[in-house]
């Protein structure tokens, strides 16, 4: 048997983050570290009420003050919005009405938080004192809060223009097809599930800092993002410019997890600013703002059925889901619902799918994209169906699966919803899961816990998602004349370890270090395109290209070594920063070879992928419940995926840790409530709770890889995928254990707080 020998450096190794030590030292610069000379301050007036007209009464007065450089509000920003990018057409074939997003109200808002003022001050306080003391009249009008509440026949209208607070209607998959299925079942299941709303609350909070260059006429942008050509691209777009107009730099970014993708007022507000005033303008946000103004995530009701002839084999799939979508249509907003029942049918052979969607307004932040973007809900609804389906036919979760898993042999698969799974073996990783997790050894500790009377439960999830949407990432490499190799690609880190990863590859290229080589993103000036960071897209699409540039540069390189030592180029090796001839001490360094060429060697390479990734992989969640306070507590945890081929196992690891630590934390507690006035009662740390280290379980994680043939190096993407696997692994967990030690039959679903399961166990008593 062959032994796989771990590489030192390429695709494989095991590698540390060579970007940590700045940032654990203190050293990394954040959008927040940068204030450059003459700044300017900018705060943002928010409104106080849900939905009301309004009008601002001083503003005039508050541009006297001193101190206070400038006072805008929707009067001076007529016609300016942000643009709704999800063009998608409804299921009757329409596309649906759009109303405006202002970047500042001007006579009426619709969520607290709502932006109705930008108030610019030589310094914070006075900016902040200067924006409590604008008088914003507020005339009340009726709010609606909740997704059912706005469905309602006699519902208060978000945009009454529109006679309905149904934003859109969405269809996948085949109806007619569906409804022939369920009428020859032999019986349906059916289940209700919630997917909580979100907020990201990434360490980092948002900020900007704007420079104009009168000169030119050429802003300077700086902030974190998940991407600057696609922000530059759509701040162009509400201030009327052409691209060349806009540099965004992107400093180190504490978090993303999607939100920050979007493109937020406060940016184009900032740059206005900046040219009004011809200083820089700097804008940082604070927690509470977050809360009130950056997207949330999530919060869908969904309804499905499932239907099943004589032996539990599935004939078809219903799914309703109804999405929240907030006051407006926020930037890629009703693309996540769309995308996330384009994944309604998971694992499973189902040979009728019918998803619908329904985007519903209501008076509350808007939704966008979070941490798996759809995908997370799409696998939420199906693994904790077919666990149902499992209970009602007798088979269990594991039985109901197997039976029901597309085989290996069926692969490539073309689901319903027009998803093309290539490569994969559910069964193997749900087997090799199982067996880690001692699967067999649960009952026994089941009745240990039971005699200290507690109840014990055991949960999987089965997931596949989709990732690495169709499209590139150009790469371009440079050796320079000192002999430095350089590499420029238009992906963002916001800490994945980007630098680390593409480092890897153009090492074991040229036979370096990885210290050896830089890593340069977020400048849109010095990175000529680029496609951001977002649906774990970074290494899938952008490594291929990073390989192909390597392997570009490295035969540039060795053919102008061949002909000064005298050599044939296939006897050349690189290593050590030298191309020396193989089995002799001829050699020759990098920087001689760049310095005799006179110029800066570039190889620039752009691998195209037409067709998505589907990472997929099973989580087992075993959990224990203290039936007289409802806390629960995750006793172990066991995740074995396929992510097609490991780049770096320590990156890997972190990504997946990351993302199951945020699974578990909405399933066992994040959640955010407004009242019935459409005020946020969850508007902070001290009222919305997440899960803490303390809380979190020990996970042991291995893939069970098999190579991707739609991507060019076999990768199938990971960074969301913690988040999707996981929220299901729990709560069906907790439901098996609330139903074994309580007789608890009703769904519990997310977040399963300890008060929500002692009244689920109360209930059934």
């Amino acid at each position: 048997m062959n032994q796989m020998v771990t590489p030192k450096f390429g695709v494989g190794a095991p590698l540390r983050r060579k970007e940590d030590e700045p940032l654990i030292t203190g050293q990394g610069i954040y959008t927040a570290d940068y204030t450059p000379e003459g700044c300017l301050h900018g705060y943002v007036v928010r409104s106080a009420m849900a939905h009301a007209k309004i009008s601002v009464e001083n503003a005039n007065e508050i541009r006297e003050m001193e101190g206070v450089r400038l006072v805008l509000t929707g009067a001076e920003l007529a016609g300016k919005t942000l643009p709704m990018m999800a063009k998608l057409k409804q299921i009757d074939g329409t596309h649906f009405d759009v109303p405006p997003h202002p970047v500042l109200c001007s006579d009426e808002v619709r969520f607290v938080g709502d932006a109705i003022a930008f108030v610019v001050a030589e310094d914070l306080n006075t900016a902040r004192n200067a924006a409590e003391m604008l008088e914003v009249d507020y005339e009340p009008l009726d709010v609606v809060i909740g997704i059912e509440n706005a469905l309602a026949p006699d519902a208060v209208k978000v945009w009454p223009e529109f006679d309905s607070n149904v934003a859109f209607t969405f269809g996948q998959g085949l109806h007619a097809r569906t409804e022939e299925a369920f009428a020859s079942a032999d019986k349906v299941v059916s289940i209700d599930v919630v997917n909580n709303r979100v907020v990201a609350n990434y360490m980092e909070l948002r900020g900007c800092v704007a420079e104009f260059n009168a000169g030119d006429g050429r802003f300077k942008l700086t902030l974190g993002t998940q991407g600057g050509h696609g922000m530059r691209d759509v701040l162009c777009k509400i201030l009327e410019l052409e691209e060349d107009k806009i540099q965004v730099i992107t400093p180190e970014v504490g978090g993303g997890f999607g939100t920050k993708i979007f493109c937020y007022r406060e940016y184009p507000l900032a740059m206005i600013a900046a040219r009004s005033l011809g200083k820089p303008v700097r804008w940082a946000g604070e927690r509470m703002d977050h809360f009130v103004t950056d997207a949330h995530g999530r919060d869908n009701l969904t309804h499905a059925e499932l239907a099943l002839d004589a032996d539990s084999k599935i004939l078809g799939l219903k799914v309703h889901v109804k999405a929240a979508m907030g006051a407006y249509l926020h930037q890629f907003g009703p693309f996540i619902p769309w995308v996330g029942v384009s994944m309604s049918s998971g694992l499973y052979d189902i040979p009728a799918v019918f998803a619908k969607v329904e985007g519903v307004y209501m008076h509350t932040v808007p939704t966008d994209a979070f941490r798996g973007a759809g995908r997370p809900e799409a696998a939420y609804l199906i693994e904790r169906l077919i666990d149902k389906a499992g209970e009602e036919t007798g088979l269990g979760p594991v039985e109901i699966r197997k039976r029901n898993f597309i085989a290996k042999e069926q692969l490539p698969y073309t689901t319903q919803t027009g998803r093309l799974y290539d490569t994969g073996d559910f069964s193997g990783h749900l087997d090799k899961a199982m067996e880690v997790a001692d699967w067999v050894g649960f009952k026994a500790r089941q009745d240990e816990s039971a005699r200290s009377g507690k109840y014990r439960g055991i949960g999987i999830s089965s997931y596949i998602e989709c990732c690495a949407f169709p499209g590139s990432e150009e790469a371009t490499l440079e050796l320079s004349a000192e002999g430095n190799l350089t590499l420029l690609i238009g992906t963002q880190t916001n800490g994945q370890g980007h630098a680390t990863a593409y480092s890897q590859v153009v090492a074991e290229k040229f036979g370096v270090s990885i210290e050896d080589v830089e890593v340069i993103q977020g400048d849109t000036d010095l990175v000529r395109k680029g496609g951001g960071t977002g649906g774990s897209r970074s290494i899938p699409l952008g490594l291929p290209s990073v390989r192909d540039a390597s392997n570009t540069l490295v035969k540039k390189v060795k053919e102008l070594a061949a002909d000064r030592l005298e050599a044939g180029v296939e006897d050349l090796e690189l290593e050590s920063g030298v191309v020396r001839v193989v089995g002799t001490d001829q050699q020759i360094t990098l920087a001689e070879i760049a310095a005799e060429a006179g110029e800066t060697l570039m190889a620039r390479e752009e691998v195209n992928q037409t067709e998505a990734t589907y990472p997929n992989g099973t989580h087992i969640c075993e959990v224990e419940i203290d039936p007289d306070t409802g806390d629960v507590a995750i006793e172990n945890y066991v995740i074995v995926d396929d992510f097609g081929v490991t780049v770096n196992p320590l990156l890997l690891a972190g990504q997946v840790h990351g993302g199951t630590a945020s699974a578990l934390s909405q399933a066992l507690c994040e959640h955010t409530v407004y009242d019935e006035d459409g005020q946020l009662l969850t508007a902070s740390l001290l009222d919305y709770r997440m899960l803490r280290a303390a809380d979190l379980p020990d996970i042991h994680f291995e893939t069970r890889n098999v190579p991707s043939t739609t991507n060019a190096m076999g990768i199938k993407g990971a960074g969301e995928a913690g988040t999707i696997g996981g929220c299901a692994s729990v709560m069906n967990a907790i439901q098996h254990a609330l139903k074994d030690g309580a007789g608890v039959r009703e769904i519990v679903d997310m977040p399963a707080t300890p008060l929500r399961v002692w009244e689920a166990i109360q209930s059934a008593k």
